[in-house]
């Protein structure tokens, strides 16, 4: 999607070799008429797929998957809030993150089990998919309900970080609207 390259140009920020904000657009701040144009890119890729769930994580995939959600006729968006280890219970699904490039944490999280069933055709959203672990405990969490998941939309990928390898490896379809292959001199280069 040439516009998203172009706003991340302008406005996005390279750090280093592996981070980029894009909080002015995307994280923080949103560009709501911006997010709409990626609802419609994504509906585009996923429109054969018989989407009747948007699953996401909080908070910045809210936004995009609302947007992308309208694109598809408002089917609901449901997304996995993040918990503690000792927040497990019979009543949600809950996966975990291992690896999370800005916060070196392990996140959990969960999602209730009334928001997802086997009948759930199931489009995951992402706003960056860096190693693809987030993408992939939503993964986990829709195969936990017994749902398919239709394929995988990222916002930015940062292909050198391996995640949409990885979760294709897996048997997943991911679309990616902007691809970094790497970040150099805290300049941003895409494949």
């Amino acid at each position: 999607m040439e516009a998203l390259k172009k706003k991340i140009l302008t406005e996005g920020q390279a750090i280093g070799s592996e981070i980029i904000k894009v909080d002015g657009f995307l994280n923080q701040q949103i560009d709501a008429q911006f997010m709409y144009e990626i609802g419609i890119e994504f509906k585009k890729r996923f429109h054969d797929k018989n989407v009747n769930k948007i699953l996401t994580i909080e908070a910045s995939g809210i936004a995009i998957a609302v947007c992308t959600a309208n694109a598809f006729g408002n089917p609901p968006v449901v997304f996995a809030k993040k918990a503690s280890a000792y927040d497990d219970d019979d009543e949600s699904y809950f996966s975990y993150i291992t690896k999370s490039l800005t916060k070196n944490t392990i996140s959990h999280v969960k999602l209730s089990k009334k928001f997802l069933s086997p009948d759930d055709n199931v489009l995951i959203i992402d706003d960056l998919l860096a190693y693809g672990e987030a993408a992939l405990a939503l993964c986990d969490i829709v195969k936990q309900a017994g749902a398919t998941v239709v394929g995988v939309g990222a916002v930015i990928e940062k292909s050198f970080q391996g995640g949409s390898d990885r979760l294709r490896d897996f048997g997943y379809i991911v679309e990616s609207l902007a691809v970094i292959e790497k970040i150099e001199n805290d300049k941003i280069i895409f494949k």
